[in-house]
């Protein structure tokens, strides 16, 4: 689905957010209040998503357990929609797999991969689509196209040949969207995850037209924290420009600090420090022949594909720390006893915080669409706050990680201005499909003396599973923010420090 759109199940998920952060700061009996939770979300008297109030509840149910951080109901057991919730009613909760889950009530059971006649069909006299057929499963049935599910083998050669468009492919939108195939069925004919295969990018969810995939959230922690006194701090990564309506970074980061943040950092201060690092990497290793390439490793979800599908390449993965656990880093030098949530874009994030490895470092992972929903229940509009305080910490290079090429185009900038001698291959893939083809080519010995850059989303960061905005529009506001830096690129004194390390 186009992003940006304010759909129904966007609307839905909103609701939910909002209304579990509403939780955090008014309830006080968490079990009765979600018991409550369905009847108060969902208008009895006109359901707005579904046929009937009863499935529009069953829905609401899971999709605010799944945001409360926990797992969903066993369809075959009497489980209350609380049950668990003390546990969730904590400061500090970190993410239990699976993280992606299919709400069974939610699911249509979409075809996986069908060629329908549509009432289109024309009856030609030429009916090419029979002719074509290589297992004859395509008759002519009272003057119009009839296809035997039995004996069709998918092949679509009927759908291109038809001169009236009226042979449709019909394809769950979740596998389309799902680039490692880890869009199964259960016994029913619903979605669901395989786990084995799964990355957690979070494009499933986001391409679902009955938003029956949603993925667990640490908002009502986060809120417990902030309301436990201890400092929390935010780290933003470089992608939220204009993901909040007008509002400018300025307001952002000043209605964060409303919101009772300690202090607001820029992810791009650890993407400037990787960015040198990964320079100097190339430079080192894969420019004099020790390594074939260069894997970028700041996009969870490519690297994960990499070592699960590519292990050939788990040596040429960089080893730098990811922008985010960078700049967590930074910030627990000065503030060693602040909580760290990270706000960005995507799922993946999630995945990559729930490694015991990066745990002491990132305490929280919010989306932009997570902290919308907090935003609005404490009733803060960025928008309207007056900016009281402005992000001037990263360089363009840094802010352009937002962007699928941004990361690549940072090295590459580095590696010009520091290394003018080393030439430099850069290569780039966007969505797991083109991962997995330029992983393919790498493996294949076809990429050598590359760095290569890879990014789960299509579009990048800005295109991201928690987003709010249209893509192009996100990137353009990206764009905006780089420009806006005080420097283009890391000091020399950046790559001095690292030559120390």
């Amino acid at each position: 689905m186009e992003r940006g759109l304010d759909t129904t199940v966007r609307r839905n998920r909103h609701k939910v957010f909002k209304a579990i952060a509403e939780l955090a700061y008014t309830s006080t009996n968490l079990v009765d209040d979600m018991e409550a939770l369905p009847y108060k979300l969902c208008n009895m008297d006109s359901p707005e998503s579904w046929e009937n109030i009863y499935r529009e509840r069953a829905v609401v149910r899971e999709r605010a357990r799944l945001a409360l951080g926990m797992s969903l109901r066993p369809e075959n057991q009497p489980v209350h929609v609380s049950q668990g919730v003390e546990e969730s009613n904590v400061a500090e909760k970190y993410y239990e797999p699976p993280l992606m889950q299919v709400i069974p009530s939610a699911c249509n059971a979409c075809p996986e991969n069908m060629y329908i006649v549509s009432d289109q069909c024309m009856g030609c006299v030429a009916h090419p689509c029979v002719e074509i057929c290589p297992r004859g499963a395509i008759s002519m049935v009272n003057g119009k196209s009839h296809i035997d599910q039995d004996k069709c083998i998918k092949c679509g050669k009927c759908h291109d040949v038809c001169p009236y468009d009226a042979i449709s492919h019909k394809r769950r939108p979740c596998a389309d969207a799902c680039g490692v195939g880890a869009i199964v069925s259960d016994e029913l004919g619903r979605a669901d995850i395989d786990r084995t295969a799964c990355v957690s990018c979070g494009q499933c969810m986001v391409h679902c037209p009955f938003g029956a995939i949603a993925d667990k959230s640490q908002i009502f922690q986060l809120i417990r924290a902030m309301q436990s006194g201890r400092k929390i701090i935010a780290e933003v990564a470089p992608a939220f420009a204009g993901q909040f309506g007008d509002a400018t970074p300025a307001q952002i980061k000043t209605a964060l600090k409303q919101l009772g943040f300690f202090d607001v950092y820029e992810v791009a201060i650890g993407a400037d420090i990787g960015c040198m690092a990964e320079a100097k990497h190339y430079v080192e290793k894969v420019a004099t022949g020790e390594l074939p390439f260069l894997l970028t490793s700041c996009c969870p979800s490519w690297s994960f594909l990499a070592k699960l599908f590519f292990p050939e390449t788990i040596s040429s993965i960089s080893r730098e720390l990811t922008p985010m656990v960078a700049t967590a880093r930074i910030i627990k030098k000065e503030f060693p006893d602040a909580g760290i949530v990270f706000i960005g874009p995507c799922a993946s994030k999630k995945l990559e915080a729930s490694r015991r490895t990066v745990r002491s470092d990132v305490d929280f992972v919010i989306t932009f669409e997570e902290l919308l929903g907090i935003f609005d229940a404490k009733g803060i509009d960025p928008a309207t706050v007056e900016p009281l305080d402005e992000f001037n910490d990263a360089t363009g290079a840094a802010r352009g990680y937002g962007c699928a090429g941004g990361v690549a185009s940072a090295i590459e900038e580095c590696i010009k201005t520091y290394y003018p001698d080393v030439v430099v291959n850069i290569e780039h893939a966007e969505s797991l499909e083109e991962c997995k083809k330029i992983l393919t080519l790498a493996k294949a010995g076809l990429k050598k003396g590359c760095l290569i850059e890879g990014m789960a989303c299509p579009g990048g960061c800005v295109a991201g599973a928690g987003t709010n905005l249209a893509i192009k529009t996100a990137a353009q506001k990206v764009a905006a923010f780089q420009k806006d830096a005080k420097a283009a690129i890391p000091t020399e004194d950046v790559l001095k420090k690292l030559d120390e390390d």
